[in-house]
């Protein structure tokens, strides 16, 4: 184990290489690291909350600040490690069955075990693996059971774009995957935002 306080640039991005892979090695096809400054999505946040957008979901407008500052919501955050994990896509062609009108379509996310409790073990599973890499440092994990702005995180830390359809959208994997976040005090390189949006004319989403 490492302190990472004295650690040159070079050694804290082999730190973080090795967290990807072994992100990865759990089964996450993507892991981005980003800081905790949210302010340019504040103002989109609220809106939507004020134009009464969130309809009946009115947890969307407690919570305060809580929501887009992470050292708020768990002191002492500096970097909050978004994760990336892809829908299972077994099956026939949905668009086969959705022209069909004698079938029923189900979500592809609700396929397979509870994406809450499978995503949350292995999250934990990367924090002990982090923890042995690098002592001495706080992890929470959040998958949708806290006030956390997920997709500004995930935009932030490189893994998708906003669609037009309000989602993230990744080239390789469309808007079919689920997202995590681990809030921690570890000071890891960041990486850049997902500055590009590629929709173009594009409307089918």
């Amino acid at each position: 184990m490492q302190d990472v306080d004295s650690l040159s640039d070079a050694q804290s991005q082999q730190l973080k290489a090795s967290i990807v892979q072994l992100a990865k090695a759990l089964g996450f096809q993507q892991i981005g690291v980003t800081d905790t400054r949210l302010a340019e999505h504040v103002e989109r946040y609220q809106a939507w909350i004020d134009a009464d957008l969130h309809g009946e979901l009115d947890y969307m407008e407690r919570h305060g600040d809580k929501r887009w500052r992470p050292e708020k919501l768990v002191e002492g955050t500096l970097r909050v490690l978004a994760v990336r994990m892809d829908y299972d896509r077994p099956g026939a062609d949905p668009m086969q069955t959705l022209s069909n009108a004698n079938k029923a379509y189900v979500s592809r996310y609700t396929l397979g075990r509870d994406y809450h409790k499978l995503i949350r073990q292995r999250l934990k599973k990367l924090i002990t693996g982090i923890q042995e890499l690098a002592t001495g440092y706080d992890f929470r994990a959040f998958v949708d059971s806290a006030p956390v702005l997920e997709r500004a995180l995930a935009q932030k830390s490189g893994l998708g774009w906003f669609g037009k359809n309000t989602m993230i959208l990744n080239r390789g994997a469309g808007s079919w995957f689920f997202l995590g976040e681990v809030y921690t005090n570890l000071p890891l390189p960041i990486d850049p935002p997902y500055d590009d949006e590629h929709c173009g004319r594009c409307t089918a989403c």
